[in-house]
């Protein structure tokens, strides 16, 4: 299997992460998003129709979007069974909150970071500070409630166990320290989570996580958890 990514992309590090844990094989295919590889038509037509990461080609099948191959390969028996678990109530669970998360958290982390950081970056532009704050805004609210209802009564998302759901919060949420900011004040339930969930995915969350701490450290915003 072929799985396509670019570790500076939320998503590209969770199924990075969780593709390690599974102790899935695969042959790496580091795409840089900053060199417009993956808009070309050889990328789309070999690897994702869309233009985008992450993606996977196994045995010629060819496969986009993070939440659906993480299903495609629970469906195979291949992701580790703590972190997409059998148990009907629990994966709801998991379900509830990937599904939650796309016009949540990872709209507002997402959009805050390309609006604050990205696109002054590549664009040579001011920031728009009208858009950073509509975005700042979600982004806050989103973070809020993953403190008071996601982790209101358990350890991680779905329980008491590390699961795709937490892999892929931290991921949307670590990106925000990319701007400088930090996500973890005045949430303290979410920095014991955060610090959890770093210390149960180990060796892959660090070395997925790599250019974001380097990054993270020079805007400011390394968290001290």
């Amino acid at each position: 299997m072929e799985y396509y990514y670019d570790l500076l992309s939320q998503p590209s590090r969770a199924l990075f992460i969780i593709l390690k844990l599974s102790k899935i094989p695969f042959e790496a295919k580091e795409i840089a998003l900053a060199t417009g590889v993956h808009l070309t038509e050889e990328y789309k037509r070999t690897a994702n129709r869309f233009g985008k990461v992450p993606c996977i080609v196994d045995n010629g099948f060819q496969l986009s979007e993070s939440i659906a191959i993480l299903r495609y390969l629970a469906h195979q028996k291949k992701i580790a069974a703590d972190l997409y678990p059998s148990d009907c109530k629990i994966r709801a669970r998991v379900d509830e909150y990937l599904e939650w998360q796309h016009e949540n958290v990872r709209m507002g982390c997402a959009m805050y970071f390309r609006k604050k950081v990205i696109e002054p970056m590549f664009l040579k532009s001011q920031p728009d500070e009208n858009e950073i704050q509509k975005w700042f805004y979600l982004m806050e609210k989103s973070l809020d409630i993953v403190e008071n209802q996601w982790l209101l009564n358990t350890k991680f998302i779905a329980g008491d166990k590390v699961t795709a759901a937490d892999i892929f919060a931290a991921c949307e949420i670590e990106q925000t320290t990319m701007a400088g900011y930090d996500p973890c004040k005045n949430r303290p339930k979410l920095k014991i989570w955060l610090k959890a969930v770093r210390e149960n995915a180990d060796f892959p969350y660090n070395e997925a996580h790599k250019q974001v701490y380097q990054w993270a450290a020079r805007m400011g915003g390394t968290l001290e958890l």
